[in-house]
């Protein structure tokens, strides 16, 4: 069966962005360092949005993902830089109630029960897992069905933003399996639910 793996950014303090939201990368506490960047094109090429995959002549389709969904929040980014799908090179999905009923955009808008989209993406055939990029309300609406966080830690402390998973108490318990310390301080981590 396919996994639901939750692959983002993070501050040591568990916020995926800041107080405003927004697109975080290259900021302060979440920088984009070219050691970062290159252990992505190396190990996670199809994370990357098309343009950037575009500038760096990356072709590279991926071995870890077919599939990404998130957040309306996360999706705007995209549109506020002029993209209605970042990831052509994936199937895209976004949830969202807002955008349900539009017709224009190049992405599956889900505006169900995205636990039950997310397990029927699961239960598909395919050798490739699907990627949930954010945000924070959607991770933690979907935390039954994570199955991998790959959290990509950066050394910095913000006090307040965008959880990780925003929402009500609910515990779940993950083991480490894996770890990649990258130059700049960025600790790429893996770990996996133990259910």
């Amino acid at each position: 069966m396919r996994r639901l793996v939750y692959l983002v950014a993070v501050t040591l303090d568990g916020f995926i962005a800041g107080p405003e939201g927004g697109d975080p990368s290259g900021s302060e506490f979440l920088p984009v360092t070219p050691d970062l960047v290159e252990h992505l094109v190396a190990s996670w090429p199809e994370t990357l949005p098309g343009p950037a995959r575009d500038a760096m002549g990356v072709t590279d389709p991926g071995t870890h993902f077919d599939t990404v969904v998130e957040g309306r929040a996360s999706y705007e980014i995209g549109l506020d830089a002029g993209l209605l799908d970042a990831y052509p090179h994936l199937r895209h999905l976004v949830v969202s109630r807002s955008l349900a009923g539009r017709t224009d955009l190049p992405v599956e808008v889900v505006d169900g029960d995205p636990l039950e989209r997310v397990r029927a993406l699961k239960a598909e055939d395919g050798d490739k897992d699907v990627w949930l990029v954010g945000g924070g309300t959607l991770a933690h609406a979907l935390l039954p069905e994570i199955d991998r966080l790959v959290l990509k830690v950066n050394p910095s402390v913000i006090g307040d933003g965008v959880r990780l998973f925003a929402g009500p108490f609910s515990p779940a318990r993950f083991e480490h399996v894996g770890q990649v310390d990258l130059p700049g301080g960025v600790r790429v981590v893996t770990l996996d639910r133990v259910r």
